[in-house]
């Protein structure tokens, strides 16, 4: 008898570890007059009440996940979404700062979301050209290039293989993963929305594997 070859679904390979990213929930709304408070420099407003609604559909959607550990990145609003998923796991966030959202210099604080909804020439020559280092004092890409490599690294370090981590981060972090998985253009992938879940695999060799980006369903 002749052997058939079906197709088959992707599975992550033993050796390879799959880390579910979500972005935060909608954060509080930028003021002039009241900028958001900052942690070691970075913008770190709190969750806005659609933001928390966010975060308990997150949990149902990823209660089922089999996720062996949490992250978060020390911004609050981080914190702030995964709460939800730790009550219903019971498993305890721990903090990889190397993920935390990309440092806006002179922008931090909600001066950049300002700036872009006013249409501020700058703001738009940073989406125009892609490049974050535009800003007055912001971050190098090649550092935000190798921090946030270093913290999915210690991710995978912290898992080892065969396991799934459900990591909560920021929509230009997930950016520039995805950058790095696919050697897409800078910002190609920075759109992701509040509260959504984009898959990403290490595998045991070093590569990375984009599986998904921005699923939205359970929103």
């Amino acid at each position: 008898m002749a052997r058939d070859y079906p197709q088959r679904g992707f599975a992550v390979p033993g050796d390879g570890t799959e880390i579910v990213l979500v972005r935060h929930g909608a954060s509080a709304p930028a003021l002039a007059e009241q900028p958001f408070e900052l942690r070691d420099g970075h913008g770190d407003p709190p969750l806005a009440p659609e933001g928390v609604r966010q975060a308990e559909v997150v949990a149902a959607r990823l209660a089922d996940s089999d996720a062996a550990r949490l992250f978060v990145t020390g911004l609050r609003r981080t914190a702030q979404t995964a709460a939800p998923l730790a009550a219903l796991t019971g498993l305890e966030p721990v903090e990889v700062w190397d993920l935390r959202e990309i440092h806006l210099g002179e922008w931090e604080g909600g001066a950049w979301r300002i700036r872009l909804a006013e249409g501020d020439p700058l703001a738009r020559r940073v989406i125009a050209e892609e490049r974050w280092d535009l800003i007055p004092g912001a971050e190098d890409p090649d550092a935000l290039a190798r921090r946030t490599r270093a913290g999915i690294e210690s991710i995978v370090a912290a898992l080892g293989p065969g396991a799934t981590a459900v990591a909560f981060v920021h929509g230009g972090v997930i950016g520039e993963l995805c950058r790095q998985a696919t050697g897409s253009r800078p910002f190609a992938f920075i759109h992701s929305d509040n509260g959504s879940i984009t898959r990403l695999v290490v595998l045991g060799d070093g590569r990375w594997l984009l599986r998904s980006f921005n699923d939205t369903a359970h929103l």
